[in-house]
């Protein structure tokens, strides 16, 4: 069912504590983890409790907390002290998403080129 937990998504694992992440913030909503193969010095990814497969879902689906989803990544932006960075939702395979639960990249301590890639 959407929105609950899925047994087999790593994401929902992290969110539950049953697969170790080195967690950086948690809300009520949200939990924002650095990731394993960072793109920059900072690489922090910030997912929803709940399970939506991409982040277009998750904003039909529940607005506000794709909304926190956001606020959370400017709250790690703030504790990591950048003054600039950039927020990446990928949707699809084309996109790169290799795990489907919607999830922000955030991303920052480098220059980052436009276009991306």
């Amino acid at each position: 069912m959407a929105g609950e937990p899925q047994d087999d998504c790593l994401f929902c694992k992290i969110a539950e504590g049953h697969v170790p992440a080195t967690i950086v913030r948690e809300t009520e909503t949200t939990v924002a983890f650095r990731d394993i193969n960072p793109q920059a010095p900072t690489h922090v990814l910030v997912i929803p409790k709940v399970h939506y497969e991409n982040a277009a879902a998750l904003a039909v689906a529940e607005p506000a907390i794709a909304a926190d989803v956001l606020k959370e990544a400017r709250s790690v932006a703030e504790d990591e002290k950048l003054d600039s960075y950039r927020i990446v939702f990928n949707t699809g395979a084309g996109a790169g998403q290799t795990v489907f639960h919607a999830h922000a990249h955030l991303l920052g301590g480098r220059g980052l080129q436009w276009p991306p890639g």
